[in-house]
């Protein structure tokens, strides 16, 4: 079973579309949209486990130029 999240994503003015085009290319990401609103992108990611999921978030989606906070939101089965 994988484990998915959404990650909200605030970036610089203007850099939206550039950065859900970006964040798009990223494997384990499904899914990458610019919204407005209080978050700019939002992205559905999917990997095997937390730990996967959390480097997936820090070493790449973080590292990307004009991204200045993401919020990270695990889809939970109820």
């Amino acid at each position: 079973m994988t484990v998915q999240a959404y990650i909200l994503i605030q970036t610089d003015v203007g850099k939206a579309a550039d950065v859900a085009r970006e964040v798009g290319a990223i494997s384990g990401v499904t899914l990458a949209e610019d919204v407005t609103g209080p978050y700019d992108v939002i992205v559905r990611a999917e990997a095997g486990t937390m730990d996967e999921l959390g480097r997936l978030v820090v070493s790449k989606v973080q590292n990307l130029e004009g991204i200045t906070r993401t919020l990270t939101c695990p889809v939970v089965h109820i």
